[in-house]
């Protein structure tokens, strides 16, 4: 029985190892599909989604949902570890390292106790190998488990900047295309500088760029939530594609260009996501936006000044453009509870900016108070 122990144990670390190592170190997309980190977090955000689907308050939900990122990190580092631990003690054990036990003998326990101090560099001394082979096989979890430790201490900082620089973004987002964003919100308050449209449709082909590397690298990242109820990094996404496809059939003055660039660079993203995820695109996205609401749209960009082309063939072009990305941040946005943004701002919508938790700017003299829904939009 010790022989076939001793191969498991050895196959084990090593899978733990090559987990770790294409979860943390390496930058390429791995496409197996039988992975530890993958199965873990399938395993533990079922549940933890089926809670806060019971959770009514959106500021509830979102709070729940917030600590899940973080939380399942320090998860999945402890998973690695107790199963490295684990197996070093079993392989010490089906080797037989003789072990001096101060005031007792040695049994399965006190090799997963050994293993533990020895894998952590705790040094206690009260259990340790006699043997050549135990100190060698010592020496090696020892310093598995150095690197391990610095492995962690040097994942951190990477996951928080790039989490940091996705929500630099979408925070600026909140000025130029409203609370949540929207693609004829963002539209309107361009309408005046087509020349910013373009500027900032560059900026966002670039962030979508990093957001495709960082977020393929480091899927993690998908699951934290941002500072706001009504921000995320799906919901700027979608509204930023959006406004590229209505650019894309035609925004006088707006360079279409810039748009198919960005709308390209976008939908890479959207789409290399829900393949990490599995979550297979579905054709009732195209709900978003009926033909009553697209006229109702051109009627508000038309009273800002933008004008939005009209016509059969803008319709049809404006559909086929949405088939290639909304059934994708659909299931997405399905998968991770986010909400997707309207094509055009709600009505009394204030941006993040303009409310606290004690009032909302307004061309009032007196700021009036936010109503609850609009509480839970903010903190």
């Amino acid at each position: 029985m010790r022989i076939p122990i001793a191969v498991v144990s050895v196959l084990l670390i090593l899978a733990l190892l090559l987990d770790a190592f294409e979860t943390v170190v390496l930058p390429r997309r791995v496409t197996r599909r039988i992975r530890l980190a993958r199965g873990f977090y399938r395993v533990t955000w079922i549940p933890f989604a089926a809670i806060a689907r019971r959770i009514s308050s959106q500021r509830r939900r979102e709070s729940y949902l917030g600590f899940f990122g973080p939380l399942s990190l320090i998860m999945l580092l402890v998973v690695w570890a107790v199963g490295l631990v684990a197996g070093f003690g079993a392989l010490h054990w089906s080797l037989g390292t003789r072990l001096n036990v101060s005031g007792g003998q040695a049994n399965f326990g006190s090799y997963l106790y050994f293993s533990g101090t020895t894998f952590f560099t705790l040094g206690y001394g009260d259990v340790t190998a006699a043997g050549t082979l135990g100190r060698v096989l010592a020496i090696v979890e020892a310093g598995v488990g150095f690197g391990f430790l610095a492995l962690v201490i040097g994942y951190l900082p990477v996951i928080y900047q790039a989490f940091s620089r996705r929500e630099a973004s979408i925070t600026l987002l909140d000025a130029r295309a409203g609370s949540p964003p929207s693609a004829a919100e963002l539209l309107r308050r361009h309408g005046q500088n087509i020349a910013e449209l373009d500027r900032l449709l560059y900026d966002w082909e670039h962030w979508a760029a990093e957001l495709t590397e960082s977020h393929l690298s480091y899927p993690v990242l998908c699951y934290y939530r941002s500072q706001h109820n009504n921000q995320s990094w799906l919901t700027a996404l979608t509204a930023v594609l959006d406004a590229s496809a209505l650019v894309m059939i035609g925004v006088d003055g707006a360079s279409k260009r810039q748009a198919q660039l960005t709308f390209a660079m976008a939908r890479h993203a959207v789409v290399d996501l829900a393949q990490i995820f599995n979550t297979p695109p579905r054709e009732v996205a195209l709900n978003r936006l009926s033909k009553d609401e697209l006229n109702r749209l051109r009627s508000f960009l038309s009273a800002a000044g933008v004008k939005l082309t009209v016509g059969d063939d803008a319709d049809r072009k404006l559909l086929e453009l949405r088939r290639m990305y909304e059934p994708y941040v659909k299931s997405l946005a399905d998968y991770l509870l986010v909400p997707l943004p309207g094509w055009a701002p709600t009505a009394e919508a204030f941006d993040n900016w303009q409310t606290s938790a004690w009032g909302r700017i307004s061309s009032a003299v007196e700021p009036p108070p936010c109503s609850a829904s609009q509480e839970e939009e903010h903190f």
